[in-house]
């Protein structure tokens, strides 16, 4: 169904036998043919990948599944062929919603995150309700603040965000991570927003990008992140400085030699 010439055919994996495309790796289509046992995951004996119903916006099917950091509903399949190809929306299943009560209504909120609550009464700023790597959170001037056990991502309204909001600790003089923008393309690993001594900036490892003055700190996306990093990548900025100590080592060594 995913590139229209390919048989498809019952392979073993990691987490077993799975129905799989010969034209792979161009065609990515997967099928799971194992049932996810309820006593242990909580999911009452569901087969995966499993079909909630069609988003009525676009008509793609909603599925829920389970990848290796747990459930996740998702919206389409892979369109296009290798690098190019375009991935389907995913949004990690909160640990309040088990997999069995799962819906397409609750599936199509999850992937409509984040959602505006409303505006703050006291500064006038917008509050962004959303659903990060390290679970649900709020998001005013900037600043992110974790919802409780008992707060619902998807229902949480302006009374209830606000308290959260004022009830927060406030950040320290060390470096605040603003807000996750994703995993970088190339190793996996998080970019993350950071506002520092010297204003807002990304981070990926041990390399630092500053925002170019004027842009946008609720705006910025992933993608520029990432050339900002590229950018700094290409000045040198994952160059290690050589100590004094270190550079007279070496030359004693080579002198002695």
């Amino acid at each position: 169904p995913s590139c229209a010439t390919g048989r498809l055919g019952i392979k073993l994996g990691r987490s077993g036998p799975f129905i799989g495309c010969s034209n792979y790796p161009e065609c990515t289509y997967t099928r799971s043919l194992g049932i996810v046992d309820g006593d242990d995951d909580g999911n009452d004996g569901l087969a995966l990948p499993l079909e909630l119903g069609a988003d009525p916006e676009s008509g793609e099917i909603v599925t829920l599944r389970k990848g290796p950091y747990g459930f996740y509903v998702q919206r389409g399949e892979p369109k296009g062929k290798g690098k190019g190809k375009e991935k389907p929306k995913r949004v990690a299943l909160p640990k309040t919603i088990t997999p069995a009560a799962a819906t397409l209504e609750i599936a199509l909120k999850l992937l409509s995150l984040p959602r505006d609550i409303g505006l703050h009464p006291e500064t006038g700023g917008k509050i962004v309700a959303g659903l990060g790597r390290y679970g649900p959170y709020l998001m005013h001037a900037g600043a992110y603040t974790k919802l409780g056990p008992d707060d619902n991502l998807l229902t949480i309204g302006i009374n209830r965000a606000v308290v959260l909001i004022s009830e927060a600790p406030k950040p320290g003089r060390g470096n605040a991570v603003l807000r996750e923008l994703g995993d970088h393309p190339e190793d996996g690993k998080p970019v993350n927003l950071c506002k520092g001594r010297y204003g807002p900036y990304v981070k990926h490892g041990r390399l630092n990008a500053s925002i170019p003055k004027g842009a946008s700190e609720d705006e910025i996306t992933l993608e520029q992140a990432v050339a900002l990093l590229a950018a700094r990548t290409a000045k040198g900025g994952t160059r290690r400085r050589t100590s004094r100590k270190t550079t007279t080592r070496k030359s004693a060594a080579s002198a002695d030699a």
